[in-house]
């Protein structure tokens, strides 16, 4: 069960945002990552609660950030509902895509699980609705990701197996680079990986 924490900053200027403290471990059901969020000041800013099914698709999401709150899941495509931080207002969305996303690490773990590619697969289309902070506010967006590159390095735990990831934003047509090792990332634009104080999880 893999515990540690992520940095996360802006990608463009990269000025600190917060650090995510995670664990995350495969279950009976599929995969679960649990973490909290602290400002750079030491405040808590928010919360991530993802469970994947076997196939890599959200059987439950909870996010909190800035008071706000979501709860979603894989139903007739996703499915949420978003609480105000008063808690006296709730709207409930729909999309037909495959799965959400947003600025935790999880969510690359997630799609990568999702779409269980190889390095000789095609180029794969997904659409996935983002909660962009601080207000967790939907928005639906296309992507393609390609695995690049599979490297496999000796390590005192054994080997570990590191996966790059090519992914296109396709309104925009921008590219980055995500290296994933099983559950475990590390390192995407704007995310650094601090802390881990044990091996990734394999997930097949």
């Amino acid at each position: 069960m893999p515990r540690g924490r992520y940095s996360l900053h802006d990608p463009h200027d990269h000025t600190p945002l917060a650090d995510e403290h995670f664990q995350c471990a495969p279950g009976p059901s599929g995969w679960r990552y649990v973490s909290r969020l602290t400002a750079p000041d030491g405040g808590h800013t928010g919360s991530v609660d993802l469970t994947l099914d076997a196939l890599g698709r959200p059987l439950r999401l909870e996010l909190h950030a800035a008071s706000w709150q979501v709860r979603g899941a894989a139903l007739d495509g996703v499915t949420w509902v978003r609480t105000d931080p008063t808690g006296t207002h709730a709207t409930e969305g729909n999309v037909r895509a495959h799965a959400f996303t947003g600025s935790s690490p999880a969510f690359l773990v997630a799609t990568a699980r999702l779409l269980r590619l190889t390095p000789s697969a095609a180029v794969t289309r997904v659409r996935l609705v983002a909660f962009t902070d601080p207000v967790l506010a939907p928005r639906t967006v296309d992507q393609s990701w390609a695995l690049v590159d599979r490297e496999t390095h000796p390590t005192d735990n054994g080997p570990l197996t590191v996966d790059a990831y090519q992914v296109t934003a396709l309104d925009t047509g921008e590219q980055h680079t995500v290296h994933l090792a099983g559950d475990v990332v590390l390192s995407a634009p704007g995310v650094e990986l601090e802390d881990l104080d044990s091996p990734p999880s394999d997930l097949g």
